[in-house]
């Protein structure tokens, strides 16, 4: 068994804890699956199609910009926001490389 992770994560770990976080929410899965390759959604937009009031998506979408799942621009009033696949691409791929090299 490997003891030196007991304590502290890796620091290339430290922002998928936010990630893994972010995603572990049905809420928050569903509202990254509406959005299609390339898109830009607003708060109106998701609120729309979602089960869930506006402030409460809001929220969501807040969780999903502070761990990086999502990106945002404000243009006017309105704040649009799209997935942030490079980061997604980063954190599963970390995983990934762990999983090649240790088991």
């Amino acid at each position: 068994m490997k003891s030196d992770y007991t304590r502290a994560l890796p620091p290339e770990w430290q922002p998928m804890s936010r990630v893994f976080t972010a995603l572990g929410d049905e809420h928050r899965q569903r509202i990254l699956l509406l959005f299609e390759k390339g898109e830009r959604l607003n708060v109106g937009q998701i609120a729309e199609v979602s089960t869930l009031s506006r402030s409460t998506v809001s929220h969501h979408l807040k969780i999903l910009r502070e761990a990086e799942v999502l990106e945002t621009e404000k243009v006017g009033k309105e704040v649009w926001f799209w997935i942030n696949r490079a980061r997604l691409e980063q954190t599963l791929g970390n995983v990934l490389d762990y999983l090649r090299q240790h088991h």
